[in-house]
């Protein structure tokens, strides 16, 4: 009788073997899961954040009114790198390596243009002042006899699509602006 227990505690052992071996490759598959959720959240999140940062720097450039379709140039990418027109590369580690390459895409449009009455214009703010007229008079001066300034008011959609090469991770973010510009801009850029 001592011998079938040892044959049957040798079975129960083997089968006992095999399950905490299986157990352990499935805690570690879920591990090796869980940590590429996390890798592909973060390579998502720091995509959207260079496409946000990007916007942030179009928006502020003097030239954004002026020419959007050529607001970025990708002129800092590397050649190994194919960077669509109205593209910025972006390295994120410091390291030399473009990790990111962030588009405009579509490039900013100008949704609405409101010309600023001149009457509406406080000229103790230097911002004002640059868009007054010669009010006193009423000819020989643009905007006089409409009572128009020389600037406007404009809104904008802006869209940057950052994408990763490497981990085809791909983030777009769209944004509004409402900014003040020139009526010469506005005539160019704004429908």
């Amino acid at each position: 009788m001592k011998r079938q227990q040892r044959g049957i505690t040798l079975i129960v052992s083997l089968i006992m073997l095999a399950l905490l071996t299986i157990m352990a490759l499935a805690t570690f598959n879920i591990g090796k899961s869980g940590l590429q959720v996390v890798g592909n959240a973060q390579s998502q999140m720091q995509a959207g954040n260079a496409a946000q940062t990007i916007i942030q720097q179009v928006i502020s450039t003097p030239a954004f009114s002026e020419a959007p379709d050529n607001v970025l140039d990708n002129s800092n990418c590397p050649p190994g790198v194919t960077a669509p027109a109205n593209s910025r590369c972006v390295d994120l580690y410091g390291d030399g390596k473009t990790t990111l390459v962030v588009a405009m895409s579509p490039p900013p449009q100008c949704l609405q243009v409101k010309p600023i009455p001149a009457a509406d214009l406080n000229l103790s703010n230097p911002q004002d002042l640059g868009c007054a007229l010669g009010e006193n008079q009423n000819q020989g001066v643009e905007g006089a006899a409409t009572g128009a300034s020389l600037c406007s008011n404009s809104t904008w959609e802006v869209t940057a699509a950052a994408s990763d090469p490497v981990t085809r991770a791909r983030a777009v973010v769209s944004q509004g602006v409402a900014m003040r510009i020139s009526n010469d801009s506005a005539a160019t850029s704004c429908p």
